[in-house]
């Protein structure tokens, strides 16, 4: 997108946002990929990092306000799934972002976008938001988009998906995609029990079993993110009594 193009484009973005920018400039910044920072353009990377944290603090305080029956793992859990990649990018996609965003050739060549741009743009057009308006307005766009996914999410809570949740965290925290293999099968054809284990990095964790390899996965992936989970609260804990 040029210069012009954003220009006549951005009143139509800002209706699909539902907010009117008072600094239109920090919506173009944030509608500008890090592919084209050594064109000497400010790019949405700040912005993605500050968006980010706006959307943790939204979401949390969203479940802990309305969900007091859940322990702190089930907060963790449904937050997860409702601030992953792939929701992000979804609401990107349907809010038309993919079209506003400026990227360098390289990545013009793709399409469509990869999720994890659009993701990172979403996360930049929150922190312009709350710079511009501060924290309301952006509370307000945030649980206008991911309100009905929470409630999608929560009724679904039985059914979590863990592989899914490992996922997340483990490409948020650890910049690494969990990889799965069978270790054993026991018992008869019309019986048997398949042993997985999760790997994220280098480091396995204990095994899950099922009646075939998708429920095995499941409960291997279920024992690696608590795991990690646990692990990462405790590592942020020590942070910030450090």
């Amino acid at each position: 997108m040029t210069e012009s193009q954003d220009a006549q484009q951005i009143p139509e973005l800002e209706q699909q946002l539902q907010y009117a920018f008072l600094d239109r400039e920090i919506l173009s910044r944030a509608l500008t990929h890090t592919s084209l920072r050594d064109a000497g353009i400010q790019t949405n990377e700040r912005l993605e990092f500050l968006g980010d944290a706006v959307l943790g603090l939204v979401v949390s305080e969203y479940l802990f306000r309305e969900h007091a029956d859940f322990d702190e793992g089930g907060l963790t859990q449904v937050k997860s799934v409702v601030v992953s990649e792939r929701i992000l990018a979804q609401i990107a996609r349907e809010l038309g972002l993919e079209k506003h965003l400026r990227v360098g050739k390289g990545l013009l060549k793709l399409a469509p976008l990869p999720d994890s741009i659009l993701a990172d743009a979403l996360e930049a057009v929150i922190a312009a938001i709350y710079v511009d308006g501060g924290f309301e307005p952006a509370k307000s766009f945030i649980l206008r988009q991911l309100s009905p996914r929470i409630g999608s999410v929560l009724a679904e809570k039985h059914e979590l998906n863990y592989k899914s949740l490992l996922q997340h965290l483990a490409q948020k925290r650890f910049k690494a995609t969990p990889k799965y293999s069978v270790i054993s099968e026991e018992g008869p054809d019309h019986g048997k029990v398949f042993e997985v284990i999760a790997k994220v990095g280098r480091r396995k964790f204990p095994a899950g079993r099922g009646r075939n390899k998708k429920e095995a996965e499941q409960h291997a992936a279920r024992n690696a993110f608590e795991i990690l989970l646990e692990k990462t609260a405790a590592s942020e804990e020590n942070g910030k009594q450090g």
